[in-house]
């Protein structure tokens, strides 16, 4: 049996959980989940770090000892966790005995080799980044994370002799270019390689300035780096350094790590060179998200906008919520948070396509066959078509779920649940019925059965919940073992003929719009209203007639070049397609243009557009439009309006 074993990175006890914390944890138990689908031996590790400079602050804000705090922080990481049902194997403390022990043992081998030396330095040192940063690494003058000016700081420390590391890091993610996916945050890290001389890195402080830390074995005045304690997590948990049994890490490691694209630096240049300097087997990936966003602004507690997932995933499900994470970020992008778009995407995907789907067929099986499995009769080239959509879809889902492409993932498993809401509406039961025509109608929810079936175990890492109630709602109880995805891939039939199933599905009900969303509805009406009148008012002399524009106006449009980096189906419009364009700034815009009839999503990625960049925000069927794709029409027959000038280029 194959292993995996994923980790989150271990969060920072100098605040309490949120959003961005949540997704990670939440993508790192569906990972395990999915790998146990697939027949592996599963294994995830989260925890929090609880060292540093930071920790003795935040503590004495709140009067506590640093070991107070961090155990009362720890624990709401952990407690939610266990709300959030995460089905991680172990919870790992960097103030753990046993990991203490390995830090000192990886730093005790890197030192007997020679590659950890005494020196003096000098560098401007962030108290918030907790590191020392070069001239080249400030913007003007300030930390770049925290737009603060460093301390100069003059003292005696250790280094580690990264940059003896430097070629053969940079080496090896060209010769392995999935090493740190999505793909630009390997050239953002080989551009560091590459735009530096990497200099070697400050591993410990000295106690007559920080105490609250791991002591270096080979000096007693000086505590670690809190980041060379932190990285050392991923193979402590696994005995290294520890323990004379080394059967779980020869078992496990290397690992698939998940982090957030701020803490890109140490997980992509510091830990694999610590590695290497140890002689040890680098990691598998490197995985790297984006941030989620509130109204397209970080979330921080001093503005306010933290998002509670406890509250999110109580009040709306927390399949549903999962789902909604999962769906709505592309991997490695930034993605926005609002209730009202986790409202939407419940009801368009959750409730109108996979819930209609169960309760329709649920019932009328009911109706018409007393809740009893129907025999699957002669295929025809329509029910020949479900299984060969359900069954392109489970293979191209297993696949981009092992590229952390979930958003894909899922995007492509609905496909054919909205496909067998549609052959629901042509093969019409209702009329086989009535004409009695029983054994066609018999094979039409056979076909329907087996593939909901499919359908309810795919979803099972994302919604582990409601695919096992789904499930069940079908006759089967829900079993993992090692051929259960090469059983559902090799033939049509699971279900037995004859098996008393449910009667009605309700797993997904709809969501009603906030009051605070509901109250923005009767003002958009308002506003219609007066802008109508706007309109109908009559024309002066001075805008009627001509049909002709002062230059001014024409200087308004901001009109901008940019490639279509994704083009899919609106979820909840067959007209409209929704697309991710870059246009040169720090992330592409999502542009929702109503030109589904003339053009297959998957014909536009990579074309080169014009863009009207500076239309105000206007949602469109549930999701927000950031601009205007500009096409020309003749003939009816519609092109896109190209250009090949570079991203950003702006059309006068």
């Amino acid at each position: 049996m194959s292993t995996f074993y994923v980790t989150t990175p271990i969060y920072y006890v100098n605040a309490r959980p949120h959003l961005g914390h949540a997704y990670t944890t939440i993508v790192a138990d569906t990972l395990k989940r999915f790998h146990k689908l697939i027949g592996s031996d599963a294994r995830m590790l989260t925890g929090t770090d609880e060292h540093g400079d930071k920790i003795v602050k935040a503590a004495a804000k709140e009067n506590k000892s640093p070991k107070e705090f961090v155990d009362a922080i720890s624990a709401e990481f952990n407690a939610l966790w266990k709300d959030l049902k995460i089905d991680y194997d172990q919870f790992i403390r960097t103030t753990d005995e046993d990991h203490k022990k390995s830090v000192q043992a990886l730093l005790q081998r890197i030192y007997d080799k020679g590659d950890i030396y005494y020196g003096e330095y000098g560098g401007h040192y962030c108290f918030g980044c907790e590191r020392f940063y070069t001239e080249k690494e400030l913007e003007d003058g300030l930390c770049p994370q925290h737009k603060t000016k460093p301390e100069y700081i003059s003292e005696k420390n250790y280094f580690f002799k990264m940059s003896k590391y430097q070629d053969w890091l940079k080496q090896y993610i060209l010769d392995n270019p999935d090493f740190i996916r999505p793909e630009r945050y390997k050239n953002e890290v080989l551009a560091m390689l590459e735009g530096n001389v990497l200099e070697d890195l400050c591993i410990s402080r000295p106690k007559s300035r920080l105490e609250w830390g791991i002591e270096l074995p080979f000096d007693k005045d000086y505590v670690c780096y809190v980041w060379f304690d932190a990285l050392a997590n991923y193979i402590s948990a696994l005995g290294w350094g520890n323990s004379d049994d080394l059967s779980k890490f020869d078992k496990y490691w290397p690992a698939e790590h998940l982090v957030a694209k701020d803490i890109l630096k140490p997980h992509g240049i510091f830990w694999p060179t610590m590695l290497k300097a140890a002689d040890l087997p680098v990691y598998k990936h490197l995985n790297v998200h984006g941030y989620w966003l509130v109204k397209d602004t970080k979330m921080s507690k001093s503005l306010g906008n933290v998002v509670d997932p406890r509250f999110a995933s109580e009040h709306f499900g927390l399949d549903a919520f999962r789902y909604f994470l999962l769906r709505d970020m592309h991997f490695g992008s930034d993605a926005s948070y609002s209730e009202e778009g986790l409202i939407s995407r419940i009801n368009s995907d959750l409730s109108n396509d996979l819930g209609n789907l169960f309760s329709r067929v649920l019932s009328m099986n009911a109706k018409y066959f007393a809740k009893e499995v129907p025999a699957l009769g002669e295929l025809s080239e329509e029910d020949e078509q479900i299984f060969a959509s359900v069954d392109t879809a489970a293979q191209n889902y297993i696949q981009l779920f092992k590229e952390v492409r979930f958003s894909y993932a899922l995007d492509g498993l609905w496909e054919p649940i909205r496909l067998m809401n549609k052959y629901v509406d042509s093969q019409a039961p209702w009329t086989l019925y009535k004409e009695g025509k029983t054994e066609r109608l018999a094979t039409v929810i056979r076909v329907l059965l087996e593939n909901m079936y499919k359908i309810a175990v795919l979803l099972y890492p994302v919604m582990p919940e409601s695919s096992q109630k789904m499930q069940a709602q079908l006759g089967k109880e829900f079993s993992l073992h090692e051929k259960l995805i090469d059983d559902l891939m090799s033939c049509k039939v699971h279900l037995r003929t004859g098996a008393v199933i449910s009667d009605s599905s309700n797993r997904f009900p709809q969501f009603e719009k906030t009051a605070e969303n509901r109250e923005e509805k009767k003002d958009d009406k308002k506003d219609g209203k007066k802008n109508q009148k706007k309109d109908n008012a009559p024309k002066t002399e001075e805008n009627a007639g001509s049909g002709l524009i002062e230059f001014a106006d024409f200087q308004k449009l901001d009109l901008r070049v940019g490639t279509i980096l994704n083009a899919e189906q609106h979820p909840d419009a067959d007209k409209l397609l929704r697309f991710d364009v870059d246009l040169g700034e720090e992330k592409p815009r999502q542009i929702i243009s109503g030109i589904a009839e003339f053009f297959k999503p998957s014909e536009l990625i990579g074309h080169k557009v014009v863009v009207v960049a500076n239309l105000p925000p206007r949602k469109l069927r549930g999701l927000v439009s950031h601009g205007m794709i500009l096409t020309a029409e003749k003939d009816d027959h519609l092109s896109l309006l190209t250009s090949s000038a570079p991203n950003g280029s702006k059309i006068s």
